[in-house]
């Protein structure tokens, strides 16, 4: 994905989590002309990151300390890209906000101007009725992870250190990675009303760089394809599209569900979505 190179001022940027979303949008970034420094948890991934022109980093976040090579992960950088997952579910206990109090101080000391992280839309409730979620609405989630998001969200605004713009994004999706295969064959999948929010990896990647174009700090973006159909419909025909076995709702409950209206960034950033339903 080429930008302008005259709208898209040289920035020098960190990205920490280097994989499935990381790693694509720091050779976008690289295709652009910006020097990327990129962060994975595998020493077996370091030589892949350098062969695509990253400066590869092995840095580990856990509760306790954090990687000895984090200042020279954030030295000479203007923006920090913060894209790590909580990692919740396959470990409940862990404590994700403690991860990023570690990170938050190596940030204020370093050159670091910009912060950028990318957070979800699971900080929202989903509700009966379903509620519209626009860049006003406040988080209201009481789930693990996404407390813990929002917390983390909280944290990073207001360090005053550094300008901080958070991203949420609908549920991620490429050609490989869709969740219309992990539902195919299911049973009794609830909220099957439920208007579904996802966006596209290339979508993900192309407001990145509007962000970064724009210079769009301390701001707030909720992301999300314009299209909803409910989930039962999109994904039956998903997988009669995929030839894969269609997937059975439970369709004796009422639907909860939210509807992500991100109309607010698509005008401010004149941005047309690459990828629909």
């Amino acid at each position: 994905m080429k930008t302008d190179s005259s709208k898209l001022k040289k920035n020098r940027i960190s990205i920490l989590g280097c994989g499935w979303l990381g790693l694509p949008l720091a050779k976008t970034l690289i295709y652009n002309n910006h020097p990327v420094k990129g962060s994975t948890t595998s020493t077996s991934k370091l030589k892949d990151l350098k062969s695509v022109g990253i400066t590869p980093f092995l840095i580990e976040l856990n509760e306790n300390r954090i990687s000895n090579t984090i200042e020279d992960f954030l030295d000479a950088s203007d923006t920090l890209i913060i894209n790590i997952p909580p990692g919740l579910r396959k470990h409940p206990e862990k404590n994700h906000v403690q991860e990023l109090k570690n990170l938050i101080p190596f940030v204020g000391k370093s050159t670091i101007k910009n912060v950028l992280y990318i957070s979800s839309t699971s900080v929202f409730e989903d509700t009966i009725p379903f509620s519209m979620i626009n860049n006003a609405s406040i988080p209201n989630s009481k789930s693990n992870s996404s407390r813990q998001l929002i917390e983390i969200e909280q944290l990073l605004e207001s360090n005053p250190t550094f300008n901080t713009t958070i991203l949420r994004f609908s549920g991620l999706f490429d050609q490989v990675r869709h969740p219309g295969k992990s539902l195919s064959g299911r049973k009794n999948i609830p909220n099957p009303d439920a208007p579904i929010n996802l966006i596209h990896k290339e979508d993900c990647i192309g407001i990145i760089l509007k962000i970064l174009e724009k210079n769009m700090w301390n701001k707030v973006f909720n992301a999300s394809i314009p299209e909803h159909p409910t989930k039962k419909r999109y994904y039956t025909q998903y997988c009669k599209k995929n030839h894969l076995e269609l997937p059975q709702f439970d369709e004796t409950s009422p639907s909860k569900g939210k509807l992500i209206d991100s109309s607010t960034l698509a005008q401010l950033f004149k941005y047309d979505y690459q990828t629909s339903l």
